[in-house]
C-alpha cells in the first residue's frame, strides 16, 4: 500500500517540434489551446472599446456614415443604379459584410507585431493570434447587421421598399463562410509578411480600399458586361455582396455557376495562406 502511494505521478510530456517545409495547420494542437483562443477574442474586444466614448457604437456608426456618403454622392449626385432597392439600403446591405471583411483583415495584417511581447516568452500555436483578430470582428458585424434588419423593416413598414424575407435568408451562413475563409486567406498571408515588411500594414489600407472598388459594395454588379462576370466572380467579395443583397433585399442576384470561382479563389487564398503563415512562423520571435 505505501509503495502505490509513495509511486511518482506521471506528468504529460509535451514535445514542441519546429515546422518544416510547407505544412497545413494541426487542428487537434488548436483545440488544446482554446481557451488561449477564447482569451485573445475577449481581450480584443475589450482593448477595441476601452476608455472611448461611444464604445461598441463605432461598429454601428462606420458602416452607418460611409453609407450616409455614398448615397449623397453615389446615390443622388451620380444616380448608379440600385436594382429597384433605395440607394441607402442596397449600399448599407453591401458595407455589413465588406465592413467585417475590412476590419478583420487589418486587424490581421498587424497582430502578429501587436504581442510580439508574448511571441518570445512562450509557445502556443501562432495561427490563434490572426484568428482571434478576426473573430473579435464578427462582434461588430452582429451589431451592424441588427442595424440592418432594421433598416429593412422600416423601409418595408413605410412601403418604400417591398422587401419579403424568405428562406433564401439561410443562405447567409454558407455565404458568411465564404467570406471568413477569404478573410482568413488573406489576412494570413498579410500577418505574416507584415512581420518581414513592416510597410505592409501601411499598405493594406490601401489595397482594401481599391478592393472595396473592384467589389459591387456602391454599385451593383449588373453594370459590368456579361463578358466579364466570370473574371468578375474570381473576387469572392463579389459573391458575399450580391448574395447578401439576394437573400435580404430579393435582388435579382442569386449565386449561380460563377460562385464556384470565388469559392475556388477562396480556397486557394486559405490554403496558401496556412501553409505560407506555418512556414514563416518558426522565424516570428528572431524578427518581432
Amino acid at each position: 500500500m505505501k509503495d502505490t502511494l509513495s509511486a511518482p505521478i506521471a506528468k504529460p510530456l509535451t514535445v514542441i517540434e519546429p515546422v518544416h517545409g510547407w505544412q497545413l495547420i494541426s487542428l487537434n494542437e488548436l483545440w488544446q489551446y482554446r481557451d488561449l483562443l477564447y482569451f485573445f477574442v475577449w481581450r480584443n474586444i475589450k482593448v477595441r472599446y476601452k476608455q472611448t466614448i461611444l464604445g461598441a457604437s463605432w461598429a454601428i456608426l462606420e458602416p452607418f456614415t460611409t453609407m450616409v456618403v455614398f448615397s449623397v454622392f453615389f446615390g443622388e449626385l451620380a444616380k448608379i443604379p440600385s436594382n429597384g432597392i433605395p440607394y441607402p439600403l442596397f449600399s448599407f446591405t453591401g458595407l455589413v459584410p465588406w465592413t467585417f471583411f475590412s476590419v478583420g483583415v487589418s486587424g490581421m495584417t498587424s497582430s502578429v507585431v501587436g504581442t510580439s511581447g508574448m511571441l518570445k516568452k512562450i509557445y502556443f500555436p501562432r495561427l490563434i493570434i490572426p484568428i482571434s483578430q478576426l473573430a473579435s470582428s464578427f462582434v461588430d458585424f452582429l451589431l451592424a447587421f441588427l442595424v440592418l434588419l432594421a433598416m429593412i423593416a422600416a423601409y418595408s413598414l413605410t412601403g418604400e421598399a417591398h422587401i419579403h424575407i424568405s428562406f433564401n435568408i439561410l443562405w447567409l451562413l454558407p455565404l458568411m463562410v465564404l467570406e471568413v475563409i477569404t478573410a482568413l486567406g488573406v489576412g494570413l498571408w498579410l500577418s505574416a509578411l507584415n512581420v518581414q515588411f513592416r510597410d505592409v500594414a501601411h499598405a493594406t489600407a490601401f489595397i482594401l480600399r481599391l478592393w472595396m472598388f473592384i467589389t459591387p459594395v456602391i454599385y451593383p454588379s449588373s453594370m459590368l458586361g456579361s463578358h466579364w462576370q466570370l473574371i468578375y466572380s474570381l473576387n469572392p467579395m463579389v459573391g458575399v455582396t450580391e448574395g447578401f443583397r439576394w437573400a435580404l433585399l430579393g435582388t435579382d442576384t442569386s449565386p449561380n455557376v460563377m460562385i464556384v470561382a470565388s469559392v475556388a479563389t477562396a480556397l486557394a487564398l486559405l490554403v496558401s495562406g496556412v501553409m505560407y503563415f506555418s512556414r514563416m512562423e518558426k522565424t516570428f520571435a528572431d524578427i518581432v
